[in-house]
């Protein structure tokens, strides 16, 4: 046993709850939930079952998959001021606690999905899972710079999930979702990167920042924000969303694209922080304003995208 598990806190019901990152999880049931509205016509609304059996299957799975990353990320832990104190870094849920804990909710969320909703978004929920705690975890994040692009994927899949939960059936118009959550990741986490870079060198986690620097890696959150730009007017071109959807792309387009270029010419501190909270707040209106748009101002969808 290591000496991180040989304190003597006792875990708390905090302690459980913080293992499953309620924060990442609330914002990855949010692109679920507005998946499934995305997915019935605008007169329509998601079957309650689906709404919110659909969903807490996806969030158990998605915590299940957050308790394996504190897991294999203990070591690492200790050396960030911001996970120091986090449960089984500091020793308060020992490892077979955490595994124990994390095959529950797994088994639970699959449970959920493949007998009241559907085997597809069961098995599309697990490879997710598995991308993020496996793929990601223990291989990308410590092997790569490029981890959090190519782990990117597991992260974006909650639209998607929440779109075949209705559908049973993945199509253009949810991938679609799925690539504008996956090309937003990038920005989003780089700037945080930028802001933990000493951190994460201490760690000897290969982050941008760390091994290409911080010019280079501002360059890139710019360059990917010009193409996210791109990326989240598909939904108007493709007709699955209306003018009030393109008109809200472009505004906070436009204030991504403000951050980036601040970032990109200024060595302020805390500019890195600044940029990555205002992309949790960019990702949060567009699709919610997505959702209003797909409701009160788009025509009725004549059938998926092929």
């Amino acid at each position: 046993m290591s000496t991180v598990e040989l304190e003597n806190e006792v875990a708390s019901w905090r302690d459980y709850l913080e293992l499953c990152k309620p924060n990442v999880v609330l914002v990855m049931i949010v692109t679920s939930a507005i998946g499934m509205f995305m997915a019935v016509d605008a007169g329509s609304m998601v079957p309650m079952d689906v709404l919110v059996l659909g969903n807490l299957g996806i969030a158990l799975c998605a915590a299940s998959a957050a308790t394996i990353n504190h897991l294999v990320d203990r070591r690492i832990d200790l050396k960030m001021a911001r996970t120091l104190n986090r449960p089984i870094a500091k020793g308060r849920v020992g490892s077979n606690q955490a595994l124990t804990f994390s095959f529950v909710l797994g088994v639970a969320g699959m449970g959920i999905l493949l007998v009241y909703i559907n085997a597809l978004t069961a098995w599309l929920t697990l490879a997710s899972l598995l991308g993020y705690a496996v793929v990601y975890t223990l291989y990308l994040k410590r092997a790569t710079p490029q981890n959090i692009v190519i782990g990117g994927l597991a992260g974006a899949a909650p639209p998607l999930l929440g779109w075949t939960a209705v559908t049973n059936n993945v199509d253009g118009y949810g991938l679609l979702l799925v690539l504008i959550v996956f090309i937003w990741t990038p920005p989003h986490f780089w700037a945080l990167a930028l802001h933990r870079k000493d951190e994460y060198a201490k760690a000897d986690v290969p982050m941008l920042p760390v091994t290409h620097g911080e010019r280079y890696t501002k360059i890139h959150i710019l360059l990917y924000t010009l193409l996210l730009i791109i990326v989240t007017v598909m939904p108007y071109l493709t007709g699955m969303s209306g003018w009030l959807y393109l008109l809200g792309a472009l505004v906070l387009g436009g204030g991504f694209l403000y951050w980036a270029i601040v970032l990109l010419l200024s060595d302020k501190p805390g500019l890195g922080m600044a940029t990555f909270k205002y992309s949790i707040v960019y990702l949060l209106a567009l699709f919610a304003i997505m959702l209003v748009d797909h409701y009160w101002i788009a025509p009725p969808l004549l059938g998926p995208a092929s």
